[in-house]
């Protein structure tokens, strides 16, 4: 979600230096023991973090009257029993839910459980470590209550090897740990059919599993982070509102790897609530806490729609959800939800508009490259290669040269106003030819995003980033569209198929028009497909086409 890449203190000294410090050719070095990280473990009822278990479990105790170890001996857990009772205390807590006050076993009787909440959790490697509550009367013998108490030490014996046996097993257990969820997961998709023989289980459609699984890794937060002009925006935007920001509360609607949040954290913000669904909070968490914000947000992971948040409003909403031709991936309906939820009637929206725009295209050299290339491959005629390859629309950086005509804003969205019901729509579009073309090759989409710091400020339906960025009015705004810097959105790019009938050119000043829509496909509400008509005034016939981005 930076390209703000620091040099570590000290990494601009010289090669000498480091080398007078570089001991590890020292007679005796290969000797020294390497630093040991310490454990940490975060709380099971909140974000606090602690290098020592009993510590995290006496605050837990303290603060929010969970008494772990007493939960542990009054329902007899095992080991696995013990292993559900901490996810599911995390994934109460996650969630926003209540933990019962007195928590049974059938509370958290459910296999998945068995998987962890936190990725590498320290608390599940350190359970067979805990002290056992250990009935000792049996082993004590009082042969004088006069004269004292002496154990009995064949007994004590006997129940030291008791231990040891317990101990091997619990180590045994936990071994078998991992292999335990994944077998556990693997059957939860699978069920006996008739014969015997295990069968595909047929589950509803959950068009959310990929999407959100697809942010839980780290190359696509790097992509975005390094995006300057995207990350920019925001830092940006927030530190030059720090008055906008001070003593507030804001909600971050997919917070990712929290650097939204910290910026807010960071501009004076009271509180921040990081909301993500990806598995990409628990790293939030750390980041979070490892920069001295945990005090000041709080993170969440579900669907926002889902979550319960500890506040009834919020002053501001601060979300990067846009994707490829603005809507693809479907995250500004989330957006919206939090917004008439959870924003107060005054508050913010950041960013606060988009404008987006279409523009024909001639870019006879890429078509050469990409397209008509598969005819001729060292002789081969390769057309089969060509099949479908005009069904997808396709993410490219364009240059602005490739434009055949000044680009047409279809459709501005107003994030305090619009509606779920506005992001599927057709408009109608025009455009004059500004130079001669031999072939109309398709379309280009982009946006324009601004960043305004007044509900009451209106941004023209035509404004463009780069104008309103050098005009001096208050705010920021960048472009994603050809000629600007690049970002990781690029354009969309829908390219005609030309190959049933030979093109036709067209001269400079003349007038083309048609209709731009945007629909949601029926078997993946997290795509998104376009569609275009268009017709040349000179011309009887209006061509059109879909494209697909999935």
């Amino acid at each position: 979600m930076s390209r703000m890449e620091k040099e570590a203190p000290g990494s601009s000294g010289s090669s000498d230096a480091s080398d007078i410090l570089d001991m590890r050719d020292e007679e005796g070095w290969e000797d020294a023991e390497p630093d040991v990280e310490e454990s940490q473990f975060i709380s099971l009822m909140d974000d606090e973090v602690f290098t020592d278990m009993m510590q995290m479990l006496d605050h837990c105790k303290a603060k929010h009257n969970l008494d772990f170890l007493e939960i542990r001996s009054r329902l007899g857990l095992d080991f696995y029993g013990n292993i559900k009772l901490v996810n599911y205390l995390r994934s109460q807590v996650h969630s926003g839910k209540p933990i019962p006050s007195e928590i049974t076993k059938k509370d958290f009787d459910d296999e998945k459980y068995l998987k962890p909440v936190l990725e590498d959790d320290a608390v599940l490697f350190t359970l067979d470590d805990l002290p056992e509550v250990v009935e000792i009367h049996d082993e004590v013998n009082v042969q004088d209550k006069g004269k004292g108490v002496e154990r009995d030490s064949g007994s004590l014996i006997a129940r030291v090897s008791e231990l040891e046996e317990e101990l091997r097993k619990v180590h045994s257990q936990f071994s078998d740990y991992r292999d335990t969820v994944k077998t556990t997961l693997d059957k939860k998709w699978e069920e006996p059919s008739a014969n015997g023989s295990a069968a595909p289980k047929e589950e509803p459609r959950d068009d959310d599993s990929h999407y959100f699984s697809s942010y839980s890794y780290n190359d696509i937060h790097e992509t975005m982070l390094k995006d300057a002009v995207r990350t920019d925006a925001y830092r940006d935007f927030i530190y030059s509102n720090k008055a906008l920001f001070a003593g507030k509360t804001v909600l971050d609607v997919g917070c990712g790897t929290g650097i939204l949040s910290m910026f807010c954290a960071k501009a004076g913000a009271a509180r921040v609530i990081a909301v993500d669904n990806s598995a990409i909070i628990d790293k939030a968490r750390e980041n979070i806490f490892n920069n001295g914000f945990a005090d000041t947000i709080t993170c969440l992971r579900g669907k926002v729609e889902e979550v319960k948040l500890p506040v009834d409003k919020v002053d501001i909403i601060v979300s990067e959800w846009m994707g490829y031709c603005l809507l693809y991936e479907a995250m500004l309906d989330s957006v919206i939800w939090a917004r008439d939820k959870y924003l107060q009637p005054d508050g913010l929206m950041v960013p606060s508009h988009m404008n987006m725009w279409v523009a024909p295209i001639a870019d006879p050299d890429y078509i050469s490259d990409h397209i008509a290339f598969w005819r001729d491959v060292y002789g081969f005629d390769m057309k089969a290669m060509q099949a479908g390859i005009h069904e997808d629309a396709q993410v490219l950086d364009m240059p602005a040269s490739t434009l055949a005509a000044d680009p047409f804003p279809f459709l501005q969205l107003s994030l305090h106003t619009t509606a779920v019901k506005d992001l599927v729509f057709k408009r109608k579009w025009s455009g004059k030819l500004k130079k001669d073309i031999d072939a109309l090759d398709g379309f280009i989409i982009w946006f324009d995003s601004f960043f305004i710091p007044s509900r009451t400020e209106v941004v023209a339906e035509d404004a463009k980033a780069e104008e309103w960025a050098a005009s001096g009015k208050s705010g920021n705004a960048f472009t994603t569209g050809p000629g600007g810097k690049v970002t990781h959105w690029k354009q969309g790019v829908m390219l005609i198929d030309n190959t049933k009938e030979k093109p036709v050119g067209h001269k400079e000043g003349e007038q083309l028009s048609g209709e731009l829509e945007y629909a949601v496909p029926e078997d993946n509400s997290r795509a998104l497909n376009v569609s275009l008509t268009w017709k040349f005034e000179s011309w009887q016939k209006e061509n059109s086409q879909s494209w697909k981005m999935r």
